[in-house]
């Protein structure tokens, strides 16, 4: 079960590996996909639909259907006020965002694109659906990123945020997804259309200063007044990402030391390093695409990045490097949590449930309450907007948490915000993150390890494990330990988390299908070391294999998290 990591890893992107943009576009364009063929068909994941337009899995069929459904889904709920649509810099998002116009004008809805066309991330889209919902109980707003999040350069993406401003329920994507898919069987009938030229013209298409409006009240999530005070050197890399022009902004206007290492957009995203498989991924988390920001690291005191869409955070400091994003995650939880008095002594801690131990450790000493709840940022949207939540982290690297005051600043993932933390924390604090994760680690007792693989499974065997139940563990230890639990319902709010967790007293594992590929995931985590870990993931494959026979095999390495 070792690693398969390319030997390109971390190196400079070479030519031949880069997409030709025009044959992309044009396959958008002139590729029909097939209905009949499952990988065509438009599929909502925990981030919306993704596909590549060579591959007939995201061309303007798909995306013009989709936006059609969107428009009646609106229709059936009463919603009729603004939708805020913002892209980011992959190749196909500005011909998505055409195509979704041409749509979204025909139908008569009130459009809110970005002032002079500027990228927008997906937390200034949350932010703006959020601001102009406050006090209102009619004319609500919702929105639309197209985004592929920090997929290769080949992918686009198209994401539907409801008037929560987070990531839409899965009831709201099945029925959009259904819908989607009818259009495309029918040859787009029923889809209305205008020109694309009327579509800007039209009265009901406006812009909107996503850029000032978001970095205007920064302020009020994060203190920017004590990273000023403390002059923290910050460095950032938007990895050539839809925040790519906010960062100046924000240096511009708190006045901060703030360098932005470099401006540059090129849809090909040939200034990247490879990732770990060899592929081009704007993935913050990954030590092999932060190979830029990481040779820079002494540079700053703290340093940080974001993916093409802004949702995720990376972390990197002079002694550490880049911080796990669990590390961060505890970190910040810990501060947090300390540092915000007029928050609600109710405010819990969201977690998913494949998240480390530690926050559960954390969040006991702070007298909190814990939500664990099943992978996908959605399931923290409600406790964000009412205040409920305080904060909800992934392990993906993805955050989002409350305003100083204790009100609602994004129902999403916000990179930027936890980025920003870093240096608050940093500040107040004198310490960055790595070296407060180590005081916290120290705290518990030995520093948890964690790593996630993967196995191919048949479309069969991920429908098996979906459905996993605890009766279907027939095993009683893990890696020389009694099972304490198994569980197939997150335990913060009874939602199946679409697999089956396994927990011992020194380690637990989780496995999912993957909703987008013939794969499924195993999550690991351990406070025993290497050694254990990797004897939880061998014995963690097993356990599923035998729940879901035929057996699936295989399973490789892809994102180590240890240390």
């Amino acid at each position: 079960m070792s690693a398969k990591i390319s030997p390109l890893a971390g190196k400079p992107v070479p030519v031949e590996s880069l997409v030709d943009v025009a044959k992309l576009v044009t396959a958008y364009y002139v590729d029909i996909p097939d209905p009949t063929v499952a990988a065509q068909r438009v599929a909502f994941g925990t981030s919306g639909h993704r596909g590549s337009a060579f591959d007939a899995s995201f061309n303007e069929a798909h995306v013009l259907s989709i936006t059609q459904a969107i428009c009646q889904y609106r229709k059936a709920q009463g919603i009729n006020g603004l939708l805020f649509m913002g892209i980011d810099t992959h190749a196909l998002s500005e011909p998505a965002c055409a195509s979704a116009l041409e749509v979204l004008a025909a139908n008569g809805v009130e459009v809110m694109l970005a002032l002079n066309d500027e990228y927008t991330p997906t937390p200034a889209i949350s932010y703006a659906i959020l601001t102009h919902n406050r006090g209102r109980s009619t004319g609500l707003a919702d929105g639309i990123v197209v985004t592929p999040s920090h997929n290769p350069p080949r992918d686009g993406g198209f994401k539907y945020n409801p008037p929560n401003g987070g990531p839409a329920d899965q009831d709201i994507t099945d029925w959009i997804g259904a819908t989607a898919n009818s259009f495309l069987e029918n040859n787009l009938d029923g889809v209305k259309r205008m020109a694309h030229a009327r579509a800007l013209r039209a009265a009901t298409t406006h812009r909107h200063d996503f850029l000032s409006a978001y970095i205007g009240d920064l302020g009020s999530v994060v203190d920017m007044d004590v990273i000023r005070s403390a002059k923290v050197g910050m460095g950032v890399d938007p990895l050539g990402g839809a925040g790519v022009h906010y960062w100046a902004r924000i240096a511009e206007h708190y006045k901060v030391d703030l360098q932005v290492v470099s401006e540059i957009v090129d849809p090909t995203f040939r200034f990247m390093t490879l990732d770990w498989d060899g592929q081009i991924r704007m993935d913050p988390s990954s030590k092999y695409a932060m190979q830029r920001l990481l040779a820079m690291k002494d540079r700053f005191d703290i340093a940080f990045a974001c993916d093409t869409d802004h949702d995720r955070h990376g972390i990197v400091t002079p002694a550490a490097g880049l911080l796990m994003p669990n590390h961060y995650l505890s970190v910040a939880i810990d501060y947090l949590f300390r540092h915000r008095p007029q928050w609600s002594a109710r405010a819990a801690v969201g977690k998913t449930v494949v998240s480390t131990r530690l926050i559960d450790q954390i969040t006991a000493r702070l007298g909190r309450t814990l939500d664990e709840v099943p992978v996908g940022f959605k399931w923290f949207s409600k406790g964000l907007l009412d205040g409920t939540l305080g904060f909800g982290g992934e392990e993906s690297a993805g955050a989002a948490f409350l305003r100083r005051d204790g009100t609602v600043w994004t129902t999403d993932k916000d990179g930027l915000t936890a980025a920003l933390l870093s240096a608050e924390i940093t500040a107040r604090t004198g310490h960055d993150p790595g070296a407060l994760y180590e005081e916290l680690a120290k705290i518990f007792g030995a520093p948890p390890l964690a790593d996630r693989v993967e196995a191919p499974a048949t479309a069969l065997q991920k429908k098996q494990l979906g459905a996993l139940t605890p009766q279907q563990i027939a095993s009683t230890e893990l890696a020389g330990e009694k099972i304490e639990g198994v569980l197939n319902m997150a335990p913060g709010n009874g939602a199946p988390i679409g697999g089956i967790k396994v927990v011992a007293s020194s380690g637990w594992f989780a496995a999912r299908p993957s909703g987008t590929e013939d794969i499924y995931k195993i999550y690991a985590e351990s406070t025993q070391g290497p050694e254990h870990l990797q004897r939880i993931l061998a014995e963690a494959q097993k356990i599923v294999d035998a729940a879901i026979a035929p057996a699936a095999s295989g399973a490789t390495a892809v994102t180590s998290q240890t240390g």
